[in-house]
């Protein structure tokens, strides 16, 4: 039980880590509070070009020093929720 909320506890954080980073670097007009976990990062989400999509794979280095290979799923850049999966992964390969 105290295992299961450690990685909960784990997951808010990044969570909250990627929301900020997000708004700081992309200068997204919103609070952390005011972005939901499932929000799509593309599309009628938070709109993010392949300029922002860049600016995250920087971030993922700088932040979490998570290296995207071209091996990796682009499937990480749907969500708030699915980058934050995709850096809880391979966070603990490096």
């Amino acid at each position: 039980m105290e295992r299961m909320q450690q990685q909960i506890n784990e997951r808010k954080a990044v969570l909250h880590i990627v929301k900020t980073e997000i708004i700081q670097r992309l200068n997204i007009p919103k609070s952390a509070a005011q972005i939901d976990d499932d929000t799509a990062l593309f599309g009628n989400g938070l709109k993010l070009d392949s300029v922002d999509a860049t600016e995250i794979v920087v971030l993922l280095d700088k932040v979490f020093g998570i290296k995207v290979s071209e091996s990796d799923d682009p499937g990480y850049m749907r969500s708030i929720n699915s980058l934050t999966s995709f850096i809880l992964k391979n966070r603990k390969k490096h």
